[in-house]
Parts: C-alpha cells; sequence; structure tokens
C-alpha cells in the first residue's frame, strides 16, 4: 500500500502485563518493590566506589559505570509500566513510544559495552599482569566508556529513524509492558523488511561482538588460571571473576533468546516473561551479585553505611 493513502496512528495501547485486573495489584506492589531495590542498591554501589580511594581502579570504574547504566535501564521502563498498571487509560503517544524505544535499546547496548570491557580488564589483570598499569590506564578506560555510549546512542539512533519511517496504519495495541523493537515492527502496515535485516545483522552484530570477546577473553584467562600451580591460587583468581560471570550469563542467557532469532519465531508470552528477567531482575540483582561475592565491595559497603573513610 502506498504510505498516502494511510492514516498514522498517533498514540498506541500498552497492553501491558496481563489483563486480569486481579493480578494488577501484586504486579504492581512486586515491580515497584524491585525497581526501588535496583535504584537504591545500584546507587549505593556507586556512593561507595565513589567514596572508597580503595576502589578507584578500572574494573570498578566500570562497575560504577554499569551500576549508573542499570538505574538508567530499568527508569527507561519501569515506572511508566507503573502508571499503566493503575490507570485505565493505557495509551503512549507515538513519539513517546519511539522515544522509549531509542534508550531502552541504546542502554541495553551500552550494558553489553561495559561487560565487555570489564572482561576485557579481567583479561589484562590476569595473563598481562605487568602491563595492566599501562595498558588500562585512566586515559584509556575512559575512551573505552565514552565509545561505548557514543556507539550505543548512533546504533539506537538507526533503529529509531528505520522505525520513524514505518507506516502504523492499525491495529495499535501493543501486546507487550513496553516499545520495544519486534512488538513495534508487528504492527506496522510498511514493508519491514529492512527493519528487520537490520534488527538481525547489525543489531546482531553489537550484542554478539561483546558476547563473543568475553568468550574468548574468559578462555585465555582460565588457560592462565589452570596453569597456576597451587588450588588456591586458581581459586582465588576465579572468584575475582565469578561475579562478572554470573552477570554475563543472566544478562546474555535472556537478551540473545528474544533478539538473536528470526522474526518468525516471534511469541509475545515468552518474551514479555524473558523480558521482564533481564529489564527488571537482572539490573535488581547486580548489586547483589558484586557486593556479595566481592571482599572489597564489602569493606567500602561497611565504610558507607558507618560514615568511615
Amino acid at each position: 500500500m502506498p504510505r498516502g493513502n494511510q492514516s498514522h496512528m498517533t498514540e498506541f495501547i500498552l497492553l501491558g502485563l496481563t489483563t486480569d485486573a486481579k493480578q494488577q495489584g501484586w504486579l504492581f506492589a512486586s515491580f515497584l518493590a524491585m525497581y526501588l531495590v535496583n535504584v537504591v542498591g545500584n546507587s549505593v554501589i556507586i556512593a561507595a566506589i565513589w567514596r572508597d580511594a580503595c576502589l578507584h581502579t578500572p574494573m570498578y570504574f566500570f562497575l560504577c559505570n554499569l551500576s549508573l547504566v542499570d538505574i538508567c535501564f530499568s527508569t527507561v521502563i519501569v515506572p511508566q509500566m507503573l502508571v499503566n498498571m493503575l490507570s485505565e487509560q493505557k495509551t503512549v503517544l507515538f513519539a513517546l513510544c519511539l522515544t522509549q524505544m531509542y534508550f531502552f535499546v541504546a542502554f541495553g547496548i551500552t550494558d553489553s559495552f561495559f561487560l565487555a570491557a570489564m572482561a576485557f580488564d579481567r583479561y589484562i589483570a590476569i595473563c598481562y599482569p605487568l602491563h595492566y598499569t599501562t595498558t588500562m590506564s585512566p586515559r584509556r578506560c575512559l575512551l573505552l566508556v565514552i565509545a561505548s555510549w557514543v556507539v550505543s546512542h548512533l546504533h539506537s539512533l538507526l533503529h529509531t529513524v528505520f522505525m520513524g519511517h514505518l507506516s502504523f496504519c492499525g491495529p495499535n495495541i501493543i501486546h507487550h509492558f513496553f516499545c520495544d523493537v519486534q512488538p513495534l515492527l508487528t504492527l506496522s502496515c510498511s514493508d519491514t523488511s529492512a527493519n528487520e535485516l537490520l534488527a538481525f545483522t547489525e543489531g546482531s552484530f553489537v550484542i554478539m561482538s561483546p558476547f563473543i570477546f568475553i568468550i574468548i577473553s574468559y578462555a585465555y584467562i582460565t588457560r592462565a588460571v589452570l596453569r597456576v600451580p597451587s588450588g588456591g591460587g586458581r581459586y582465588k583468581v576465579f572468584s575475582t571473576c565469578g561475579s562478572h560471570l554470573t552477570v554475563v550469563a543472566l544478562f546474555y542467557g535472556t537478551i540473545i533468546s528474544v533478539y538473536i532469532r528470526p522474526s518468525s519465531t516471534y511469541s509475545v508470552t515468552k518474551d514479555r516473561v524473558v523480558t521482564v528477567i533481564y529489564t527488571v531482575v537482572t539490573p535488581m540483582l547486580n548489586p547483589f551479585i558484586y557486593s556479595l561475592r566481592n571482599k572489597d565491595m564489602k569493606q567500602a559497603l561497611s565504610k558507607l553505611t558507618m560514615g568511615t573513610e
């Protein structure tokens, strides 16, 4: 159909996780609690790292940025979702929908890049300890962080521009709790082949490249650790990577199952559940994962709560 003959939708209806009014109450309480834990927990991590001079190292610099992105990542989605749960009008303007999609994609990719940067930090620290100070200089770490932000936002801008050129002539009901890429594509009455190709190729590249880099980094780390003669020494080295590996498994295990596959296999129910894990649950768990399994973080948090330097 020619675009000129189509009426363009100005707003969408977000159905949310469920249309059952009886479930809205406990869902609202659950997601509000998880969001507050996320914001408070990650804010405490940032404050502890900022305050404790012992944590002014590349690893904790990346962790600080990761915590900030986790707060932003959930903030893009959860507040709007909570408002919709309490409102009879679940509409969202087209422009706001695209804005939400833009920041969701940008923060998600930034999260991915920071996880890769943390893997690179561990790789240099374990495999090339004598070169660590020069390789992971403050300037280089700052450039890695800036590059992660810039590339992520450029990638998201590309997706948003392509989405903005599509026509939406009805229906306007999004079977999701936020404006994600795939649910929007299913509503378009335009040819979405270019968008799907972009999502599957360029999208796969920015998601899978950091993941592959992490896998390769840990393959070299494992090889280096296995050469350590002492069992206690091997455990100590692996324990410093355990928290990061746990977060990587949670993040990529869910995000790959949603985005790195053909659109013909898209399932509304399955994807909503999986999306909740990496947009709400994982950012909430990250502060616990990094603080409970990290001796330096425990000491920094203890100093922060006691108000000591």
